[in-house]
């Protein structure tokens, strides 16, 4: 085993990174969480061995007990994993895939295999082989007995494979994906418990915020300032708020610059924190003013805008606290279809 010394852990994710799960993580709170030891491997706790898979919390709490070992807490193992230094993936805060080949299904290798796949503390194999069991209940806005499970893989490896993650299962699951390892000592970290503000929509304001839209439009990104000043002077036009997660909610603010067939004007999507906007993203939406419609999927919205050609819409998506522009889409109309003249094929 390894000692990992009390001290702060920045438990989940801060609401300025990505990727992040709004609504299964807490936005960078600061705990402390006491000393502890804990497996080197995932159980049996053996360089070179397979890891024991296909049982349940309470028989891997068993297996641990048997070695006067106990179940580690969901925050105890996240403390093991970010190091001293709350990196976002144990070997650091930048994405490898290889390093602990994740970005696949959970696979069953030798422990030690992967050179690097470890955290600062020295705790091996945390993440691309099986999901590992914790003593925590899962209490993200949920009722009913689910158990938070750490580590494992999956094909969305970069957000799988950080440190903060976790998935939720009930007590008495058994899976070839689902293992543990082993904690000694006394457990004094504290719970997870995550309110979720849900309402998941966009609803457009009634107003401008007239404190907010000067800090927003300070923080446009430089492309965009430059092409509309160009046009014009910067003229803020309304606002939406966005919740495309729980937990999550966004700011948009629509822009023009001149007027026209000479105007130029655009959405900037903006997340809040602390009191300070972070752009997120520009939505350049042509000459016309800019319009939001929302569909089924709270995560993806349109921006309707249009130019001289006439008009067309930009899909704004959302995942995992990153939101990204889609190219111009325009229906193209058939005029002869359109007057009723019948189609011809080739």
């Amino acid at each position: 085993m390894v000692f990992i010394p009390s001290g702060a852990l920045v438990v989940g994710t801060p609401s300025d990174r990505s990727p992040r799960l709004a609504d299964e993580e807490v936005a960078g709170e600061q705990v402390i969480v006491g000393d502890f030891y804990i497996d080197l491997y995932p159980y049996p706790d053996e360089e070179g061995a397979i890891p024991l898979t296909n049982v349940t919390r309470d028989d891997a709490a068993k297996l641990c007990a048997e070695r006067n070992k106990r179940l580690c807490s969901e925050l105890e193992w996240e403390r093991a994993c970010k190091g001293s230094d709350n990196h976002t993936y144990e070997y650091g805060d930048r994405y490898r895939a290889d390093v602990c080949a994740t970005g696949g299904a959970p696979l069953l290798r030798p422990s030690g295999l992967r050179v690097g796949c470890h955290s600062d503390y020295g705790v091996w194999d945390m993440h691309g082989g099986a999901w590992e069991w914790t003593r925590s209940a899962f209490r993200r806005g949920t009722t009913g007995e689910l158990v938070t499970v750490r580590g494992g893989n999956a094909p969305a490896g970069e957000l799988v494979g950080r440190c903060a993650n976790a998935i939720a299962r009930t007590a008495d699951t058994k899976a070839p994906s689902i293992g543990f390892r082993c904690c000694s000592g006394a457990s004094v970290a504290p719970d997870v418990e995550l309110a979720i503000r849900h309402p998941r929509k966009l609803e457009a304001r009634e107003r401008l915020d007239n404190g907010l839209v000067p800090e927003l439009l300070k923080v446009l990104p430089v492309e965009a300032r430059a092409a509309l000043l160009r046009h014009g002077a910067l003229a803020p036009d309304r606002m939406w708020s966005w919740w495309p997660a729980g937990n999550d909610e966004l700011v948009i603010l629509s822009v023009c610059a001149g007027t026209g067939r000479r105007a130029l004007c655009g959405v900037l999507v903006a997340r809040v924190v602390l009191g300070k906007p972070n752009a997120l993203v520009w939505a350049e939406g042509g000459t016309w003013q800019p319009m939001l419609h929302a569909e089924n999927d709270p995560r993806e919205i349109w921006l309707l805008g249009g130019d001289d050609p006439g008009a067309f819409r930009r899909r704004i998506s959302y995942l995992w606290g990153n939101v990204r522009v889609g190219p111009r889409e325009r229906r193209i109309v058939n005029l002869k279809e359109e007057r009723g003249t019948p189609k011809h094929t080739r």
